[in-house]
């Protein structure tokens, strides 16, 4: 009967706490941008790969138990204020052991903590495991801009941020950039990352992608762009006075505008394998 009182009060501020949490998503959901973030935004950014759709499930999953254990844990409190103060019970219970709660305040969190663990693992395979590659693009991290490499079309190019007098109207400040990284939509993209100097992290949130780039370690992620169009990212790791000053600028295109740009690429990033480097012929 005691158990039957407790949680007739708190399934009915469940109720109410879990319509305004619904609510509030579908607004957050409403608010978010595509490729970047968006004014109030108060979610993730829209998903453009299937992994930031398993991203944002795993948020959701997670959120709404967490809104259960706070409904829960609050309408106790209250109940216990309200129901066992010295004014309304002045003759307190002397119960000191109840063997079904001490069994279900062990066996509940133990069943809410692998039933956020599971998805949680499945999660981290797919993030990890790298399925086979259409493209591979190696991200270099430089003090302060990214550097984007074709290995299969052996051609490199830095990609540094636009200032004001540069962008056109409909580039967002502090994310635009002189040369975007491009790849093709619907087809996994595979990204080295690395770094040259200090430690960085490539990120763009609508891919559901962020991993460190290391000086002298190649890390590795990748991605799958279900979407044509613009997605911007940046470093997400402290890496010195111009860290706010380095974007990752994406352009996802169609198959064929892919191979178009890849020929343009070629002939304008192409480098001279047999020249000798500009430092060498100096040090000569």
């Amino acid at each position: 009967m005691l158990l039957m009182r407790l949680i007739r009060p708190v399934a009915r501020a469940s109720v109410l706490l879990c319509a305004f949490a619904v609510l509030l998503a579908a607004g957050g959901s409403a608010l978010a941008g595509l490729g970047q973030p968006s004014p109030w935004q108060m979610g993730f950014q829209q998903s453009a790969a299937p992994t930031m759709d398993d991203i944002t499930w795993f948020h959701n999953f997670v959120l709404w138990i967490i809104v259960a254990i706070t409904v829960f844990v609050l309408a106790l409190l209250v109940i216990v204020m309200v129901k066992f103060n010295a004014r309304a019970n002045p003759t307190p219970s002397r119960t000191t052991h109840n063997t079904l709660l001490e069994v279900m305040w062990t066996l509940v969190p133990v069943i809410i903590l692998v039933a956020i663990a599971v998805p949680s693992f499945k999660l981290l395979f797919l993030q990890l495991n790298v399925p086979q590659a259409d493209v591979t693009v190696k991200a270099t991290g430089k003090q302060w801009y990214w550097s984007y490499s074709y290995p299969d079309a052996k051609f490199e190019f830095d990609s540094l941020m636009l200032k004001e007098g540069e962008r056109k109207p409909d580039q967002p400040r502090l994310l635009a950039v002189d040369n975007e990284m491009v790849v093709p939509v619907n087809k996994v993209i595979r990204v080295q990352v690395i770094g040259s100097d200090v430690i960085h992290a490539f990120a763009v949130p609508s891919f559901g992608i962020k991993i460190d780039a290391v000086p002298g370690r190649l890390n590795e992620t990748w991605f799958k762009a279900t979407r044509e169009g613009m997605y911007y990212g940046q470093c997400s790791e402290l890496c010195g006075r111009d860290h706010a000053y380095m974007p990752i600028a994406v352009r996802v295109v169609n198959e064929r505008d892919y191979t178009a740009w890849l020929d343009q690429a070629k002939k304008k990033y192409a480098t001279d394998d047999s020249r000798p480097a500009a430092n060498v012929v100096a040090a000569k």
